[in-house]
């Protein structure tokens, strides 16, 4: 098959890429390198200048994407990472998505972060117990969030979000919170796939702990409120202070992904993403790495990729007192780290590893291909 994917935040597309090319298709991969995070782009690289002023940027980024996607067709299989798959607005992504509709196969969408039917589920139908945007009754107010609803409630992107989730032949969930937002709006086109990882081509053996348990974080500074490393951060180092012989902690701040990925190899424990019900991709890396991550481990999660064994994930809920709590468990308890290192390979190399999820893309693709499409 020829497949076109675009986007690819935290390289999961570009897993997935590895995974269908070992598999002898032709795929094409194109994205940006998402700013100082400085992802490696493997195929076409189209990324939107920050140094210039708005309608510069525009103009400039319209005559560097145009040429690239006038020669996206013929194409059995286009995959969007997001219905806003390029950096622009939604009036001006609906040029380029209908082109993508007429001079190609099968269109799939893929749910990987906040869009309108993710945050109308989450703000207006209270699907989720917690998120970032919402935790019970209780609206979040952060300036990131706000914006978030801004844009995809109330903005320019909510008519095209719609448009896209509506016209496409396909939806695909990554994150079990992302199937329950789509599978109450369109359950018929709905699919979910795990995450893919590239596992360490060498097995961990050794799965010991130090003196000190080696706690890791990293930080967005300027989405902190929205992932809750905020409030992981603060009970981290409170963790430190209050049990300096038995833990340390190592912080990494906006740092080029593949330094993060140096850094992680350190660890003992990392921290991800407070709002979560699921592992995303740093944490998933951090468990192919034999590292316990503190994370979004609900039964939910468990559930929808069929495991009914293993329980590596620390799950926390959305408080400082439950990350403090876990963490204090794992420091003064250290001798139950090591199984939890075993386990958090297992589960990746079970549910996520890049060979088997590329084969599940695949037999889902050649299922699209034949069967007759339900809009």
């Amino acid at each position: 098959m020829k497949i076109l994917l675009f986007g690819n935040p935290s390289m999961w597309h570009s897993n997935l890429a590895k995974g269908l090319r070992e598999r002898g298709h032709e795929v094409r991969l194109i994205s940006e390198r998402y700013g100082w995070r400085k992802f490696p782009v493997d195929d076409i690289c189209l990324e939107r200048r920050t140094d210039i002023n708005g309608k510069l940027a525009f103009v400039d980024y319209i005559l560097k994407a145009l040429p690239i996607l006038w020669q996206c067709k013929g194409y059995d299989i286009v995959q969007l990472n997001h219905p806003m798959f390029l950096p622009l607005r939604g009036s001006h992504m609906k040029p380029f998505y209908n082109y993508l509709r007429r001079n190609n196969g099968k269109i799939v969408m893929c749910s990987v972060g906040e869009d309108y039917h993710v945050l109308d589920q989450i703000i207006n139908k209270n699907i989720l117990r917690y998120s970032e945007q919402r935790i019970g009754s209780e609206i979040m107010h952060n300036d990131n969030v706000q914006f978030l609803r801004k844009i995809y409630l109330d903005g320019h992107a909510a008519n095209y979000c719609k448009y896209v989730a509506e016209d496409c032949d396909a939806i695909v969930a990554v994150l079990y919170e992302y199937w329950a937002c789509y599978n109450k709006v369109y359950p018929q086109k709905l699919n979910f796939f795990p995450l893919p990882v590239v596992m360490e081509e060498k097995d961990i053996q050794d799965f010991s702990v130090g003196d000190k348990v080696r706690l890791f974080i990293g930080l967005q500074r300027d989405r902190m409120n929205i992932k809750g490393t905020d409030i992981m951060l603060k009970a981290a180092q409170d963790i430190v202070r209050d049990y300096p012989d038995k833990a340390i902690l190592q912080v990494a701040e906006n740092v080029p992904y593949a330094e993060y990925e140096q850094m992680l190899k350190n660890a003992d424990v990392m921290l991800d993403q407070l709002y979560s019900y699921t592992p995303a991709m740093n944490a998933l890396l951090a468990m192919s790495k034999g590292i316990v991550a503190v994370t979004g481990g609900e039964q939910e999660n468990y559930d929808i990729i069929g495991e009914q064994e293993l329980r590596p994930i620390i799950n926390v809920q959305p408080t400082y007192e439950s990350v403090y709590h876990e963490l204090k468990e794992l420091v003064l308890h250290k001798e139950n780290i090591p199984e939890l290192k075993r386990q958090s390979i297992e589960y990746v190399r079970r549910h996520h590893d890049y060979h088997k999820v590329a084969q599940q893309y695949e037999d889902f693709y050649k299922k699209l291909l034949t069967e007759k499409v339900v809009h």
